[in-house]
């Protein structure tokens, strides 16, 4: 069957309106022109669709009927054509990301990087900072520490000092750090961070009784549910402390390392790899 787009583009136009001038203006044509495309398609369809008034238009129950189809189906066309005109091959991009940094920092941002980077086909990969970025088929790593990574370029994303954070119930017996001696220390596989913190408090280390875990997501949820005292990147758990879970009884720090956007210096980057590295540092700044 042939369709007449022409006539229907006109109809469609003028029942918007109910008035030829203005669909004229819209369609760039002559207001002859779209009349005579109407009368066309009345001719073609045996039925007016408009009723000539003194002062414009109206639609006849035929032209009530067939408006809100073609406004449709003009607007899918629109969409598609598009679509069609502004899309790119998506690009898979692969990152391997510390889990803390993921759901204390990534994840309330990401909506933003898919809103504004469509053609990217993100896929994360949580880890606790032990990562093969070969062997994993990595395009990046975000990831914790001094950014020396043999055969590997770093870029600082921000520092995490650690400091001690716990339940208000627990913090209300704390004064001074030496008060933390009769809870539960709850440790990470990086053992020598509380020996560390209590150095710069210019304190001794107590004897360390708490769990050990491989996750700072592990060691704050143990902590929030009050299983003693963790030592985490407070600028990663700031939703915790919003909610009350944590709270941070001291304002000392301890500067270990900063987390780190890092590639294989014998990775080309690729396209999806500059949007996401520009974009994850226009957040930071």
């Amino acid at each position: 069957m042939h369709l007449p787009l022409n006539a229907l583009r006109a109809f469609e136009a003028s029942a918007r309106h109910l008035n030829l001038t203005r669909a004229a203006l819209e369609l760039h044509v002559t207001q002859t022109a779209v009349s005579q495309h109407i009368r066309k398609l009345e001719d073609h369809l045996g039925k007016p669709l408009f009723r000539r008034l003194p002062r414009g238009l109206a639609l006849t129950d035929e032209g009530l009927a067939l408006l809100p189809t073609l406004s449709n189906a003009f607007a899918r066309m629109e969409t598609a054509l598009e679509q069609i005109r502004e899309k790119r091959p998506r690009e898979v991009l692969t990152v391997g990301v510390v889990g803390t940094f993921a759901v204390g920092w990534l994840l309330p941002r990401l909506r933003h990087f898919q809103q504004t980077h469509p053609f990217v086909d993100l896929r994360l990969l949580t880890n606790n900072n032990r990562v093969d970025m070969a062997g994993e088929g990595l395009d990046y790593a975000i990831r914790f520490g001094d950014g020396a990574w043999h055969g590997t370029h770093a870029q600082q994303i921000f520092q995490a000092p650690l400091s001690p954070m716990c339940t208000p119930a627990l913090a209300q017996g704390l004064q001074q750090p030496s008060d933390l001696a009769r809870l539960p220390l709850l440790r990470s596989y990086r053992t020598d961070e509380w020996t560390a913190w209590f150095a710069a408090a210019g304190l001794p280390c107590p004897v360390l009784r708490g769990a050990v875990f491989d996750s700072s997501l592990t060691l704050a949820e143990a902590a929030a549910q009050g299983a003693g005292v963790a030592l985490l990147p407070v600028a990663l758990f700031t939703r915790e402390l919003q909610q009350g879970r944590l709270v941070q009884p001291f304002a000392l720090e301890l500067h270990r390392g900063a987390y780190w956007l890092t590639h294989l210096q014998s990775r080309t980057p690729t396209a999806a790899m500059q949007a996401f590295g520009q974009w994850l540092l226009e957040q930071i700044h």
